[in-house]
C-alpha cells in the first residue's frame, strides 16, 4: 500500500527557515509527479509547488516564488521543500501528494505536517 511520510514541520519566526521532507513507500515513485499542498485554517487546501518524476519541470505558487524549493531524490523515494524567508500567511498545514503522470488528481497524501510563523 501507498503511504507518504511527512516531517519537518514547527513553530518559527518570521525569517527563518524549514526543510519538510516526505518519504513515499508502495508506488513507483520515479514515475509519479510530486506536489505539495498547504492548508490555512478556514481556507481551501491550495498547490504550493510541483515537481515531474525527471525533476525538470517545476512550479510554485507566486505566494513562495523566490523563498521556496521543491526537490526530490529518486534514490531516496524522497521530496523535500525548503522554506527559506517564511513569513506568517506561510503558516497552515503542509501536505505531500502524489500522482500519476496523466492524472489530474493526486490519489496520494501524506497526513500532513504543521507549520507556524510567528511574527
Amino acid at each position: 500500500q501507498v503511504q507518504l511520510v511527512e516531517s519537518g514541520g514547527g513553530l518559527v519566526q518570521a525569517g527563518d527557515s524549514l526543510r519538510l521532507s516526505c518519504v513515499a513507500s508502495g508506488l513507483p515513485f520515479s514515475q509519479w509527479t510530486m506536489a505539495w499542498f498547504r492548508q490555512a485554517p478556514g481556507k481551501e487546501r491550495a498547490l504550493v509547488a510541483v515537481i515531474n518524476w525527471l525533476g525538470d519541470s517545476i512550479a510554485y505558487a507566486d505566494s513562495v516564488k523566490g523563498r521556496f524549493t521543491i526537490s526530490r531524490d529518486n534514490a531516496k523515494n524522497t521530496v523535500y521543500l525548503q522554506m527559506n524567508s517564511l513569513k506568517p500567511e506561510d503558516t497552515a498545514v503542509y501536505y505531500c501528494a502524489a500522482k500519476s503522470g496523466s492524472s489530474l488528481r493526486y490519489n496520494y497524501w501524506g497526513q500532513g505536517t504543521q507549520v507556524i510563523v510567528s511574527s
